[in-house]
């Protein structure tokens, strides 16, 4: 005798609530429940045995519409009855309520994931159902050039692709039914989008010291095909941080987060989000920040199979290829991969994902900031100090090119002296002392002129 999984159930008595479970088998891949047998394996049979072998079969088929095979076992010497249920190519319910067999547990499906599993079972899928209300006049010429451009250039269309309409675009993506765009072409070329699904923006919240206290927020909307070129651009500018360092006479400004790693990151949770769900939310935090998308993982799937090579299976196909074509993600499974390898080459933790509330977290470290600001509780944070973090950043971008010349040698010998720097730049030192007068915001000296050293303030 096997013990539970998601393919057996065993019962000590019947009970008629096991009908919900007779549906959660139905829904999924079948399976089989064993009365008169403990959840431990004892056996401990049933009693009028003939009497249930004709009920039980009457009770499925009347209240769920599941024709079972009712099977009488001799288990130790002890009559044990088995029911066999069959997987239905039609949604099954039972007084009213669609359950689903996943895992060793049974799912009450409700809402956004009820809706999905319906239109699965009618072989439909949402992105494929034309949209109502709208035409081909709702479509953005512009979204459909800028998806052209970055496909052509990935070399995954032909060029002379580019002059084609938005409705043959439409046509050949799939994305076109009997003229009318679908649901998948409007959210990724929609001129509006959220005026038909008003959760396909994404939200982007800054918390302080716990989740009551928020300190800012954004909500990008549009289409998915070019919001995450969006959600770069509110994220460098207002959410995370770009520490300047030298290489050489050259400035170097990177993001604190490896940006291929992070749009990899944006990409994934919007393609494989349960669109007919909640908002991709981003939450970010002082020392992390998290991501969230709707919808779980494919059957058989876990976090651990995403972290090695594995076959891409694509919620939603038809967006995921358009993603592809434009050379936003990989057919193959090898996001999380090139992922890694982007936080190996700039020497930081490795992001990690988890499954939680229907949906899949990415947990994104944030070293730099945290190394940068010393481990400075939030809570003793006040605005004049980021008042004058963001003058900083400010002056920070208006600096001539000897001041960046000045910045680069101090920063390969911080005890460099003022003469020194002259005549490497070649004027006079006290030129080069009204420069540094200049950079206040930049650059510190440290001890005294004569046995101290030059700091560099990081941004």
């Amino acid at each position: 005798m096997n013990r539970e999984n998601q393919n057996i159930e065993h019962k000590r008595i019947w009970k008629d609530e096991y009908l919900k479970w007779v549906s959660g088998f139905a829904n999924a891949h079948g399976g089989k429940i064993y009365i008169g047998v403990d959840d431990d394996l004892t056996v401990v049979g049933v009693d009028d045995l003939h009497q249930q072998m004709e009920d039980l079969p009457n009770k499925i088929i009347n209240n769920t519409g599941v024709f079972p095979e009712t099977n009488h076992l001799s288990i130790d010497g002890k009559d044990v009855i088995e029911i066999v249920i069959e997987p239905s190519m039609m949604p099954i319910s039972y007084r009213g309520v669609y359950y689903y067999r996943s895992g060793a547990t049974k799912q009450e499906l409700r809402g956004a994931a009820l809706h999905q599993f319906l239109l699965k079972k009618m072989g439909v899928n949402w992105e494929d159902m034309p949209c109502d209300g709208v035409i081909l006049d709702d479509i953005d010429d512009n979204a459909i050039s800028y998806f052209l451009t970055h496909a052509i250039d990935e070399g995954r269309l032909d060029p002379e692709r580019h002059n084609s309409t938005k409705e043959d675009v439409l046509a050949n993506l799939g994305l076109l039914k009997d003229g009318i765009p679908t649901n998948g072409a409007v959210l990724l070329f929609g001129k509006h989008p959220q005026r038909v699904f008003v959760t396909s923006s994404f939200k982007i919240g800054r918390f302080g010291v716990d989740d009551s206290d928020l300190l800012n927020q954004d909500v990008i909307s549009g289409n998915i095909i070019q919001m995450t070129d969006k959600i770069m651009q509110v994220l460098s500018d207002k959410y995370l941080i770009r520490p300047i360092h030298y290489e050489g006479f050259q400035r170097k400004e990177p993001l604190e987060i490896p940006k291929d790693a992070l749009r990899e990151i944006i990409f994934n949770s919007i393609v494989h989000k349960l669109q007919i769900g909640t908002w991709n939310q981003m939450s970010i935090y002082d020392d992390h920040i998290q991501l969230w998308n709707e919808g779980v993982l494919p059957e058989d799937y876990t976090v651990e199979t995403l972290m090695n090579k594995h076959i891409s299976k694509a919620r939603n196909p038809k967006i995921a290829h358009v993603f592809f074509l434009a050379g936003f993600i990989e057919a193959w499974g090898r996001g999380y991969e090139k992922i890694m390898r982007e936080f190996d080459k700039a020497n930081l933790k490795h992001p990690t994902f988890r499954e939680e509330h229907g949906g899949v977290t990415a947990i994104i470290p944030r070293e730099i900031f945290m190394s940068i600001r010393g481990g400075q509780d939030p809570s003793s944070a006040n605005d004049a100090k980021n008042d004058a973090k963001n003058d900083a950043k400010n002056d920070a971008k208006n600096i001539t090119e000897r001041q960046s010349k000045i910045l680069s040698l101090i920063s390969q010998n911080p005890n460099i002296t003022l003469d020194a720097i002259a005549e490497a730049i070649g004027v006079s030192s006290p030129t080069i002392d009204r420069e540094i007068a200049k950079m206040t915001n930049l650059v510190k000296r440290i001890g005294s002129k004569r046995g101290g050293y030059w700091e560099i303030i990081e941004l």
